[in-house]
């Protein structure tokens, strides 16, 4: 379990949670004194949740430490990821329905282009988009290892996810991104003695792409990142009582959700609105959702800081659909800060707004902001708490002790 203390103390009621995660939400003024980009939005919703609500700031990791993007949500979730270490490789695959199995081997593929000699010139392969790239992968898939089964899938835009299923394999394998232009994909390679078979036939199935890709204008190349097997995570519903779902647009985050038996709920369009009237729709069927809006850090990483400012605003402005269903506890934040100015996940402790009209305890704070979040009543606290602060927030924990 993520907390072996919990599970005695859940109380089973109707109170409904509602996690709503703004990737990347934390910022950083773009010149000394100024506003960030949650600071400089017009956000009266949240701003009015503030003022009823608690404020605080959490700490993905530890501080200091920059987050991924899954080991952030599993924080958020309640899993330490220094104790749950989930690969980027098993949260792709998972997102887009692959089955990973403890044994298989996921990674995250990325489209790139090569010049001449080999060398990367493009690491997104010109960001080709889906009409582009499902064509190439379905290519992929006619390509096959001797001693094992491989399946593939294009995940978004130059994007897909692989996985190797077979006898003796061992997830210790090397990333082949360079993370830099101008220089060819790294080789596979094991990290250990028992990773050099899948290291092998990953390097094999590599080679065999090369014939594949070579007349393809951008995404004549590929790299593979994240190497990684299926952990075995407790469930939500064993860990705490909750029957959960996922209201997700990007497939890395259904990946994770799915890990820990959440249920990913299928949906149409990209808009805020579109992810809340889809929780609308299924609100009598859960206890707990998690929905989670990814351009405030696609907007944050491009150092676009008025897009990103955009952004949080078309969240603000649809949160009325979320409010009208009366949640128990309602908790906005972020997986981790990704500020315009640095084009980058950072280290910078995450905006954590908690909603409770029953059970908040108000502080003197007003506005939703870095600053604001600072000063506020829950002070600062590891994004592991998230879990329980919602559980108590809506009538599911019982006293602990006599």
């Amino acid at each position: 379990m993520p907390y072996d203390y919990i599970p005695p103390l859940l109380n089973i009621n109707n109170g409904k949670i509602i996690l709503l995660i703004l990737d990347g939400l934390g910022g950083l003024p773009m010149t000394l004194g100024g506003e960030t980009e949650l600071e400089a939005a017009n956000t009266p919703n949240m701003d009015k949740l503030a003022a009823e609500g608690s404020l605080g700031q959490t700490i993905p990791i530890r501080t200091g430490i920059t987050p991924g993007s899954g080991p952030a949500h599993l924080s958020l979730f309640g899993y330490d990821p220094l104790k749950y270490d989930v690969g980027r490789g098993v949260l792709s695959a998972s997102g887009v329905g692959l089955t990973v199995r403890p044994g298989d081997i996921a990674a995250r593929g990325n489209f790139c282009t090569l010049d001449e000699e080999g060398n990367i010139t493009d690491r997104r392969a010109g960001r080709i988009g889906h009409e582009e790239a499902k064509p190439i992968v379905e290519k992929l898939k006619s390509l096959k290892i001797s001693g094992v089964e491989v399946e593939i899938a294009h995940v978004k835009e130059y994007r897909f996810t692989i996985v190797m299923r077979g006898d003796g394999l061992s997830d210790k394998i090397s990333d082949t991104d360079p993370q830099k232009t101008g220089v060819p994909p790294l080789h596979v390679k094991a990290e250990n003695m028992e990773s050099e078979k899948a290291a092998a036939l990953f390097q094999e199935w590599v080679d065999k792409t090369r014939e594949v890709l070579k007349n393809e204008e951008q995404a004549n190349g590929l790299t593979l990142r994240g190497f990684a097997t299926n952990p075995e995570l407790p469930t939500y519903l064993d860990s705490y009582g909750l029957k959960a779902a996922c209201v997700a647009v990007y497939p890395m985050y259904r990946g994770v959700s799915h890990l820990v038996g959440m249920d990913v709920i299928q949906f149409q369009g990209e808009k805020p609105e579109d992810e809340f009237e889809t929780v609308a729709k299924y609100w009598n069927d859960y206890d707990f959702f998690f929905v989670h809006i990814k351009k405030t850090d696609s907007m944050g990483e491009d150092g676009n800081f008025d897009g990103k400012v955009k952004i949080i605003e078309s969240v603000d402005q649809a949160l009325p659909i979320l409010l009208d269903l009366n949640p128990a506890a309602l908790l906005i934040t972020g997986d981790h800060s990704t500020p315009a100015k640095m084009k980058a996940h950072s280290w910078h402790p995450v905006p954590f707004l908690l909603s409770s009209p029953e059970y908040a305890l108000t502080d003197s704070q007003t506005i939703f902001g870095e600053r604001a979040c600072a000063l506020g009543g829950l002070g600062t606290f590891p994004a592991t708490e998230t879990m329980s602060l919602a559980l108590a927030h809506a009538g599911r924990l019982s006293k602990f002790g006599a």
